[in-house]
């Protein structure tokens, strides 16, 4: 079975609403086998432009991924955040080679 990847990207403008986010979305991750990759840190961006905070978040499979996203527990976690950062998210299937 092929993981799977959120990448998002973000430029947080409330520090403590996007805490509360973070503190929330355990439960959701927890759940659908969520491992983080990469969860913000010093980056170099060398092309184009980036946000100021990337996360990589892996997941066993492509439905696990989507599912933990559509899951009650995460939309409660989003609306947290919902104000407190702007910024990308996208699902990505891993490289089966």
């Amino acid at each position: 079975m092929t993981k799977a990847y959120w990448v998002a990207q973000m430029d947080v403008t409330d520090p403590d609403a996007y805490d509360r986010y973070r503190a929330a979305n355990g439960a959701a991750f927890a759940k659908y086998g969520a491992r983080f990759v990469i969860r913000g840190g010093a980056q170099e961006v060398k092309e184009g432009h980036s946000r100021a905070r990337t996360v990589v978040i892996e997941f066993p499979s492509l439905e696990a991924a989507r599912a933990c996203y559509e899951s009650p527990e995460y939309q409660a976690a989003k609306a947290l955040r919902a104000g407190a950062s702007e910024g990308h998210l996208i699902i990505v299937p891993g490289w089966e080679g």
